[in-house]
């Protein structure tokens, strides 16, 4: 976006809000950790808040602990997150978590404020929101991965410091690598509105178009059961494909687990040595028919991911929407998660970034970071609740984790505080020798990644260590976007540890930044437009 049509939104944002928004609107941003014992009960303990309310009266909460808006013709389905807290050094110098390429949660609560919904707090992942947005980071000189790091202030912390990493995934030369996909539609009753099958016909023959003679296609289908459309069709048939998807009609009852175990059969008997191998799922989630519940498809999809196929999983429609089961579909069976909520973004996921979702360059990808406690007193990762591992986790080959496919990003924010104290641990206590000449004691943090090769079982390590000195006040674009994101995420969730934050706020933070976003721009203006900006609407 140029600077002129970005600063014509804000115009056009700060005049209507002027109009509109009540005084609770302009408080100032959170303080955050502010040293007190009161305070640091609260965020070391982790005691973020589940008061959070509705307009909706009939919210309940499902029997696996997912939130269900249960209004009269909402059924949508979200598990619970609780913020991460804060972790004392001290106790706990490792942080580490499985990456996270998945943006559905950004454009599923894209489309409830588009819509004029109120956003459920549990749609809103954070990392998601982040990781939607493209960033500029240095690509890997050698290897899959490359690891970027940024550090300054905490714009929602005034206490806290911001630590940015930023993993860049290689481009692959993906021209000459075939494709063997699958596609996998649900067309049960359920499937009928104009923004699920009809959505789901559009995006698969955007993405047939886009395929040559060497790729495969099968098509199978599920509503009461299972149904193979087409099977092994050459991708330079597009006419083929297409009329076959055009073909499809909703209605029935809905039996995934029949439709996904047909499908990994026929990716499995078409299967491409050195090829891509892929299912892709297009469903709005809502199955009611033999294996069901999220902990049944997490066992079934969990039997499939050693197959060398991978997943991908497409989200679809509204009102009834099973996030809560496509999300662990999607983490359990070597995949990635979109939401497709229009033929723009069809075409953003499944043409114009196809690559980064198709291909995959490193496999189960893991951060571990390790912080100096001599520097550093706690931490708070932002998002990534539901991609914790245990530190042991990290250099186990056998743990699943996420993938990163070919130009992938993923952003990671920490919230960090600074600590002037003398204590020491794991790297930073085995070199006591390496400390007293000062080599370690100016390093603020030690960033380790591990990931395997496609094709590979064992895991190549990188590292980078972040130096107190590397702290900057002026901050890039990357971080500043990054910022923005997250800000807008934590306004969305009500986050305990921005407490102070509001989309106005936001916009604040954008415009003395110069944020170049116009997509972010026009979604809080949006936001705020619906009245939903405002605390009032929901206390």
């Amino acid at each position: 976006m140029k600077k002129t049509t970005s600063n014509s939104i804000k115009r056009n944002l700060t005049m209507t809000l002027s109009l509109m928004m009540t005084a609770t609107m302009l408080a100032s941003c959170g303080s955050g950790y502010d040293g007190s014992e009161s305070r640091k009960s609260s965020i070391y303990n982790n005691t973020a808040t589940d008061n959070y309310r509705y307009n909706n009266d009939a919210t309940a909460e499902t029997a696996n602990g997912s939130t269900n808006i249960a209004g009269d013709y909402n059924t949508e389905e979200y598990n619970h997150l609780t913020e991460n807290g804060y972790k004392l050094v001290s106790d706990e110098p490792l942080s580490t978590f499985s990456t996270d390429v998945d943006t559905a949660s950004y454009t599923n609560v894209r489309r409830m404020i588009n819509d004029g919904w109120e956003v459920d707090p549990d749609a809103v992942r954070t990392e998601e929101f982040i990781n939607y947005f493209k960033y500029d980071y240095e690509k890997p000189t050698e290897g899959a991965v490359s690891i970027n790091t940024e550090l300054s202030d905490c714009p929602w912390n005034s206490e806290a410091k911001l630590m940015l990493v930023g993993l860049q995934a290689r481009e692959a030369k993906v021209k000459d690598v075939p494709t063997n996909l699958v596609f996998l539609i649900d067309v049960s009753g359920s499937m009928e509105d104009e923004d699920k099958l009809p959505l789901v016909q559009q995006a698969f023959s955007m993405l047939a178009e886009n395929l040559g003679a060497d790729d495969r296609v099968s098509i199978v289908t599920y509503a009461g059961s299972d149904s193979v459309v087409l099977e092994g069709e050459s991708g330079d048939n597009s006419e083929e494909i297409v009329s076959a998807l055009n073909s499809l009609s909703a209605g029935g009852s809905t039996a995934g687990a029949a439709g996904i175990t047909t499908a990994y059969k026929l990716a499995e008997e078409y299967f491409i040595e050195g090829g891509n191998n892929r299912v892709i799922l297009a469903t709005d989630g809502d199955l009611n028919v033999g294996l069901s519940s999220e902990e049944e498809l997490t066992d079934l999809i969990s039997q499939k991911r050693d197959s060398g196929v991978y997943l991908s999983v497409l989200g679809f429609g509204s009102g009834n929407y099973k996030d809560n089961r496509l999300e662990a579909l999607a983490d359990n069976g070597n995949g990635n998660y979109a939401y497709i909520d229009s033929v723009d973004e069809a075409k953003r996921v499944l043409v114009t970034e196809m690559s980064g979702t198709l291909f995959t360059v490193a496999k189960d990808a893991k951060v571990q970071i390790e912080f100096n406690p001599e520097n550093v007193s706690a931490y708070r990762l932002v998002g990534y609740e539901n991609r914790l591992l245990n530190d042991e986790d990290f250099e186990d080959d056998t743990k699943d984790a996420g993938d990163i496919g070919s130009g992938q990003q993923v952003t990671v924010l920490y919230e960090i505080v600074p600590n002037n104290g003398n204590e020491k641990s794991l790297k930073y206590q085995d070199n006591e020798s390496k400390a007293e000449t000062n080599e370690l004691s100016g390093e603020m943090l030690t960033v380790s990644v591990r990931y395997k090769d496609p094709e590979a079982s064992e895991s190549k390590l990188i590292d980078k260590s972040v130096m107190c000195s590397d702290y900057t006040e002026a901050v890039s674009q990357n971080f500043a976007k990054a910022c923005s994101a997250a800000e807008f995420a934590m306004v969305l969730r009500n986050s305990d540890y921005a407490s102070g934050l509001t989309a106005q706020g936001v916009v604040d933070y954008m415009e003395q930044n110069n944020v170049d976003n116009s997509e972010l721009f026009e979604l809080i203006y949006k936001y705020m437009q619906n009245g939903t900006g405002s605390e009032a609407s929901y206390w």
